[in-house]
Parts: structure tokens; sequence; C-alpha cells
């Protein structure tokens, strides 16, 4: 799984009419589209929320790589972003794990991103594990309708995302808020939910006597 996030600031004055329209009429190209686990169309705006800017910043879950680049490399998808608005910086994570309830996500309204830095004696390993417990507890709880993960191996940063079905109260000092114009989904059941060991633990050497 890798995620991605790209964030859009606007002018303080940018009607954001103009992005609610956008999304509607355009949001459902990747309701199908290939290799997409999750895209959720976020926006924030100036005044509404506590948010201190407009900003148009889509949240992405992609269930292999070559649907990440055939999104941005092609010629389709990412290029009329960088028509439009010029072209931004895409973060990166390597996915962990996304949990979704077993209700589904047809309700969220609101997204919330947390990134902390990994510090340089943080046991990375246990740092995943923690991150996804808590978003699998999370998503238990009502509201909390998905949760998921990823790390920067560049910067070691630990990004969470969860979707809510209302506004949370208080979130962190490291958190961000959005709110949620359109939800594709289209290989969300392809998400990994656990972290697989893929290489065979070393053998076990008799000792000799």
């Amino acid at each position: 799984m890798i995620a991605m996030q790209y964030q859009i600031t606007l002018p303080a004055d940018y009607d954001m009419g103009v992005i609610r329209d956008r999304v509607a009429r355009t949001g459902h190209v990747l309701d199908r589209y290939p290799g997409l686990g999750l895209k959720a169309f976020l926006v924030r705006e100036r005044g509404v929320d506590g948010s201190p800017v407009n900003q148009y910043a889509p949240f992405y879950l992609w269930s292999d790589a070559a649907g990440a680049a055939s999104f941005l490399w092609s010629g389709v998808g990412f290029t009329a972003i960088v028509r439009d608005f010029g072209r931004p910086v895409v973060q990166t994570w390597v996915g962990g794990t996304s949990h979704r309830a077993a209700g589904g996500l047809a309700g969220a309204r609101y997204a919330v991103r947390t990134t902390r830095r990994l510090g340089d004696d943080t046991d990375v390993v246990v740092a995943a594990a923690e991150a996804d417990a808590g978003l699998r507890s999370a998503v238990g709880r009502p509201g909390t309708l998905l949760g998921a993960y990823g790390v920067d191996p560049r910067t070691w940063e630990l990004v969470t995302f969860t979707l809510h079905a209302a506004r949370p109260d208080d979130p962190s000092e490291d958190a961000t808020t959005f709110e949620v114009l359109h939800l594709s989904t289209p290989e969300h059941d392809r998400l990994p939910t656990a972290v697989s060991t893929r290489l065979a633990p070393p053998p076990v050497v008799p000792q000799s006597r």
C-alpha cells in the first residue's frame, strides 16, 4: 500500500465553491480506477471548523504502485491538477495497514491526518505496530469509519489517516481536520489489514555436542 497526499493552498478570498463544483462534476471518474484503494477528496475552508486556510488536499491509499504511477505519469488524472493549479509537492508514505468499519464508509464527512517524526532512537517496528493497534481500536468505536497509517522512510515521518461520520472533538496538536467531499473506493478490499513477514526465519542450526 502507498499513501499519498498533495495540499493545494488557495488564496484567502478564493471561492471554495469552485472546488466543490469540480469534485461534484469529476470525482466519480476515479470510482472505478484500477489500483486505487481509496481517494478522499478533502478540503479545508478558511474560517470553517477553525481552518486558517483555503485548501484542496486529496488523500490516496493505493493498493499497488502501478496504479499510483498510472495516475501520476500516464497523462491523465494528476495532469489536470498540474494544469489548473501548478505542480504541488506530493507527500508519499509506504503504507502499513488500513482498517474499515463493518458498516462501510458511506457516512464519512470528515478526515483527520496526523503526522509525527520518529526519533532516531525509536524502534520503527514497534511504532508501526502501535499505530496499527491504535487505529484498529479506533475503528471499533462509533463514528470512526476508517484508519490507516504509513511511514516516509526518507524523513521517518509516521502518518495516520482516519475517516469520521462527524467532526471529531479536540483533535491533537499534530492533527489536521478536513471536510470530505467525495470518496472513491474501487479497491479498498485489496488494502492490507496486516503487515506480513515475507522473509523466512533463519534456520535453526543444531548445536554439536
